[in-house]
């Protein structure tokens, strides 16, 4: 995020003084999608753990604007007696207002970068909702919020982000009750976190053994080996045929050398509950035989997912001792993956911030001009079906962290699994979905919401963008509104009017999904080229050019090389005039995905197919978003696309080289992103990645997301890489029109980033137009807006400066055309 305020929200837990993270839970399948048992092997790759430590909290004072201690003990010294039944708790038998603060003094002066937030056991009254949070070094003068942001309305502790600050007191106020229930705030336990150390993450398992207490050999593949072998759906258990062998059960790591280590991450079994690890602890040693005291103690929580603990230590062997089974169903112990943590160099893995909390499922988002970015879900936050005829959005405001929520009634249009663009204007365009034949338009610039011309075809998961031309055009969507006859259409902002395209059928883009055209006819790659025409890239393997003037026509482009079809694939436009598509699978689910990719290059007016390297996984449900320096980043997907679960997802992202056409991996991230899940591009040249699930009560709802600092921000440390600025720039340029750019030290070259939007994994509209300038001084430059509005549809973009390291400014919005 872009601003002094990083305000972020994480699940994280506070147990025995380290900082344990429970990622999601990964339930069984829902019935229709159920599949023979398929094994996807990945390298085993967890979550980038935090490297902000829990400061020690002997001595240190809370005291708060009121406290409850007639009705119940709820005074504010509770939150540091380390028992998460006892709470702080705001006045409620005399009459108290919000907003309420709690401040904690450290006594003396250190370097601080976060506060983790217990809420009371269960959740409830008192939840923070809005807060903010202070820094004083005399406990008088606060100044400005170093943190602001909204916390969601459940039980799970909440990590608060902070640019590190040297002080004394931290005060968070709590500005609203997240429930709404009423003028009181609580918290169970409040802890501070120092400054960030180096970033750490999985070490190389090459060579390393693994030894357990007990493992079961009889009734099932349990052995110990298993945790090494890259492979979620292999597990360690414990002895469980007669006789059972009782807790605790042991499970040691030889890494074949002395090292330095800095935690463990324990990933769950993916097919059931039993045996995951509660109350554990973790030893190490230099000689295999001599364990010494605990470096890391504590209990993780009975969900699936991944779990870590974090601890500093030099050595050669690693055990971890489950002494409880988390949900206390038996005497047993289980494990799917485990790593242990080290050093790693931040410039080629980049990094990972925490999660940030949202009051909806993010199943779609568009990236907004004023350095927010809208998301929305359906008719409710966490699930969707009907025709309700309205939507619930979510506002992230970029610069301080704050997300607003809105449900949106006014237009009449329940926006879930829509067609989506930006328009010429920079306004966002959303067609169709729940309510099939609906279109609405939100306006940035107004923050208002309004209602659309209906389509003469109702449709959803159809495929949008915007024309050269500032139209939209729009195709297929069978998923919604009756199956076939998804001719095309085209919408004008000038007339405020569609037109239907007859020569323009579904049938040329549909993929042979056995389902028929329910599910062949969803989420079409659509390019934009000159003179208002298209380019079909996918998913379909057949491609094809979209003419739209007068009743439009279809003209076939041949094959994407050998690509089988690849629906829930990705396609983006990395360059001017040339495409990678990658990932994706011959039926919208219950197949395995494929690890291909291709490079499209239509600059000459056919398209010509190259085969890159593949994938290191395989991938449908994938977001890709291109960067300003022609980098493309893939983040999520599974290895075999299942709608509304997390099985066989992937963790790790990719990074794929344009120069070498080759894909390498990035830092792992905490939450898998699947089906309905999103990623952008933010003005800072960071990635955001949120969403997957909206499935109601299920387990799979991720009301959250994340952001990437890719490779090029970051030195091998993790600290940030020395970057230009933009110091002057037009707001407006036409094409064919130079502008003279500012720069605050010499830069190589520019690139022009076109906002786009994304549901479904489907971003038509992103694409990167690189730019050669002219050296007007050491400091000033020259650039030339493209001449056809084909390489530049019109519309909301960013303009990023870039040094000879390939290091991006802060992108600068402009409005091309």
């Amino acid at each position: 995020m872009v601003g002094r305020a990083r305000s972020r929200l994480s699940a994280l837990v506070l147990v025995a003084g380290v900082v344990a993270v429970p990622h999601v839970v990964r339930p069984a399948e829902p019935d229709h999608a159920a599949h023979a048992r398929h094994r996807h092997v990945a390298v085993s790759a967890e979550a980038m753990v935090s490297t902000a430590v829990v400061l020690p909290h002997a001595g240190w004072v809370a005291t708060a604007s009121g406290e409850e201690t007639s009705g119940e003990d709820g005074r504010a010294a509770n939150v540091l007696d380390g028992d998460p039944a006892t709470i702080w708790h705001s006045p409620w038998t005399t009459a108290a207002s919000l907003p309420q603060w709690i401040t904690l003094d450290t006594r003396q002066a250190q370097q601080l970068s976060g506060l983790v937030h217990t809420p009371r056991p269960g959740g409830g009254n008192g939840a923070v909702g809005r807060y903010e949070i202070h820094v004083s070094t005399d406990g008088a003068t606060w100044g400005d919020p170093v943190a602001t942001g909204t916390a969601a309305d459940d039980a799970t502790a909440k990590t608060f982000d902070f640019a590190t600050s040297t002080a004394r007191y931290v005060r968070l106020t709590a500005l609203t009750e997240a429930g709404g229930r009423g003028p009181w705030t609580s918290a169970a336990e409040i802890r501070l976190l120092g400054a960030p150390a180096a970033p750490v993450g999985p070490l190389d398992r090459t060579g390393w053994v693994a030894t357990a207490s007990d493992q079961e050999t009889s009734g099932e593949d349990g052995r110990a080996a298993n945790v090494l072998d890259g492979s979620p759906d292999t597990l360690w258990h414990s002895h469980w045929t007669s006789p059972v062998s009782p807790l605790p059960h042991w499970i040691t790591l030889d890494t074949g050398r002395a090292q330095a280590i800095r935690g463990i991450s324990v990933r769950t079994r993916g097919d059931g509950a039993n045996g995951r690890i509660g109350d554990y602890r973790v030893q190490t040693s230099t000689d295999g035989t001599t364990f010494g005291a605990p470096v890391a103690q504590g209990s993780w929580p009975d969900t699936s997912g991944v779990h870590t603990a974090t601890f500093t230590a030099q050595a050669r062997y690693v055990r971890l001792t489950a002494l409880t089974e988390a949900g206390g169903r038996g005497p047993w112990t289980s494990a799917a993956e485990i790593d242990l943590l080290g050093p790693v160099d931040a410039g080629v893995l980049g990094a990972w911030g925490p999660v940030t909390g949202f009051p909806i499922v993010p199943v779609a988002s568009a990236l907004l001009p004023n350095n927010k970015l809208l998301t929305w879900s359906a008719y409710a936050a966490d699930n969707f079906g009907g025709s309700s005829g309205y939507t619930q959005t979510a506002i992230l405001d970029l610069a301080t962290g704050q997300v607003t929520q809105r449900r949106v009634d006014n237009t009449g249009h329940d926006m879930f699994c829509p067609g989506t663009s930006v328009l010429a204007d920079g306004r966002v365009l959303v067609t169709g979905g729940s309510d099939a034949g609906e279109a609405s338009i939100y306006d940035p610039a107004t923050d208002a919401w309004t209602d659309a011309p209906d389509m003469a075809v109702a449709r959803g998961y159809q495929g949008q963008t915007t024309l050269s031309t500032g139209e939209a055009f729009t195709v297929g969507g069978s998923w919604s509104g009756g199956e076939g006859n998804k001719t095309a259409e085209v919408y004008s902002p000038t007339t405020n009017k569609w037109r239907t395209l007859t020569g323009v059928p579904p049938e040329p883009f549909l993929t042979a999904d056995p389902r028929g055209a329910y599910r062949a006819d969803n989420h079409t790659w659509l390019f934009a080229v000159g003179g208002g025409r298209v380019f079909h890239a996918g998913p379909s393997r057949r491609m094809n050019w979209i003419s739209t003037t007068g009743a439009g026509s279809v003209t076939d482009a041949g094959v994407r090389g050998d690509s089988a079809d690849a629906m829930n694939g990705n396609a983006v436009m990395y360059d001017v005039g040339k495409i990678l598509t990658l990932g994706g699978a011959t039926a919208y689910q219950d197949v395995d995905a494929t690890t291909r990719a291709h490079s499209i290059d239509i600059t000459g007016g056919a398209a010509v197919v190259t085969r890159t390297a593949d994938l290191a996984h395989a991938r449908a449900f994938a977001n890709s978003v291109v960067l300003p320096d022609g980098a493309v980043v893939v983040i999520g997907g599974q290895g075999r696309p299942v709608p509304f679960s997390d099985r066989t997802a992937v963790l790790t992202p990719e990074l794929w080289n344009p120069a070498t056409g080759r894909f390498t991996p990035l830092a792992p991230m905490a939450v898998p992103r699947t089906y309905h899940s999103v990623a952008n591009l933010l003005p800072d040249g960071r990635v955001f990645s949120g969403g997957g699930g909206l499935c109601g009560n299920c387990a799979t709802n991720h009301a959250d997301g994340q952001v990437l600092t890719p490779p090029y921000l970051l030195n091998p440390d993790g600290t940030p890489r020395p970057r230009p600025a933009i110091t002057t720039s037009p707001a407006r340029a036409g094409h064919g029109a130079t502008a003279t750019i500012g720069t605050d030290r010499q830069v190589t070259g520019f690139a022009l980033m076109r906002t786009g939007s994304v549901t479904h994994s489907v971003d038509n509209d992103q694409r990167r137009i690189p730019l050669t300038p002219q050296a007007l001084g050491a400091t000033s430059y020259r650039i030339t807006v493209p001449t056809d509005p084909g390489v530049a549809p019109p519309g909301s973009y960013l303009l990023f400066a870039l040094d000879h390291h390939g290091v991006p400014s802060v992108g600068a919005p402009v409005l091309i055309g």
